[in-house]
């Protein structure tokens, strides 16, 4: 598998909206999903004066990536660690505040490619999707033991899926016959269980459903949930983040913290807003950017990528 097919998404536009802040002799910068390396390669050419620290839950990312970013050495620190435990890792390595974050939350693209971790569905292989192999309840676990409620609410929530109720009641007609253990027999059955219309739109019909798997396995969301405040938090004044989303829920996600970081907070009627109640972000896009038409072409895994920036701009005062 060549590193070099993998391109990172909207890649520019990221190290130019963390470009101000990272300048500065001394800056650091957290690469929270380091994957492949691709993003902090990157960011380690192009800041010569910043260090790196990078975060992977996927143990064979960080070996990958460290034979990547060894000719950095020191500069580069990376960790196993999944992104919402930043406070911990920062607190660990010494460091008070960083200048800058960027959060890429696609899979790594390593994963979606490596036949055996049962992350894609256009492929066979067991059914997995554990970003970090060592712990947690596998897809299969899922499939086989969840209630059919739950289950619906899982492909709803996290697959926005419309025909979650009648996958589920053939999921839990199937498993009752035999466990799930690999990834073909779950595509073939969404296939059989969908209606017609269903099937003509939008790409492979079992997408939504593998979505919401992996969403559940690793429990993204709710990681996401505490991850973006504390890297915030983890902002120095002038420090900026960048997050690339891949689908609604995780956009919808980082536009409301940040929205809720950009917002005046004061009581209405007030003729001076007291510091405390000022924004604490100013917002770097407007809405959240999308990929060219050009990057598209060239990677199609761009195509659904969504950027928000952020700037810290105060100090919170509790």
């Amino acid at each position: 598998m060549s590193q070099s097919r993998h391109v990172p998404v909207m890649l520019q536009r990221c190290l130019d909206l963390l470009a101000p802040a990272l300048q500065r002799p001394g800056a650091v910068v957290v690469d929270c999903t380091l994957g492949l390396g691709g993003h902090s390669e990157a960011l380690l050419q192009q800041f010569p004066e910043a260090r790196l620290v990078a975060l992977d839950r996927d143990k064979e990312a960080l070996r990958l990536s460290g034979e990547r970013l060894a000719p950095y050495g020191e500069r580069a620190t990376l960790v196993h660690a999944v992104y919402d435990e930043l406070p911990d890792v920062l607190e660990r390595l010494g460091i008070a505040r960083v200048q800058g974050v960027l959060f890429d939350l696609g899979v790594s693209s390593m994963q979606l490619d490596e036949a055996d971790r049962g992350f894609a569905y256009a492929q066979d292989a067991p059914l997995d999707m554990r970003m970090d192999q060592t712990t947690g309840v596998s897809a299969a676990e899922v499939l086989n033991t969840y209630p059919a409620g739950e289950l619906v609410r899982i492909l709803r929530a996290y697959g926005e899926e419309k025909q979650a109720k009648r996958i589920v009641a053939a999921i839990v007609r199937e498993r009752e016959k035999e466990p799930f253990s690999n990834s073909a027999r779950l595509v073939e059955l969404i296939r059989d269980a969908l209606p017609q219309a269903a099937k003509r739109t939008g790409g492979n019909p079992a997408k939504r459903t593998f979505q919401a798997l992996r969403i559940e396995v690793n429990g993204e969301l709710s990681v996401l949930e505490r991850a973006i405040p504390a890297a915030v938090a983890a902002l120095a004044v002038g420090g900026r983040i960048a997050v690339l989303s891949y689908h609604s829920l995780e956009d919808r996600l980082v536009k409301q913290v940040f929205a809720a970081g950009a917002a005046n907070t004061a009581p209405p009627g007030l003729p001076v807003v007291p510091e405390q109640y000022q924004p604490r972000l100013k917002l770097l896009t407007r809405g959240a950017e999308l990929p060219t038409e050009e990057e598209v072409a060239e990677n199609r895994r761009a195509a659904p990528a969504r950027l928000r920036g952020a700037e810290r701009i105060r100090e919170s005062i509790e």
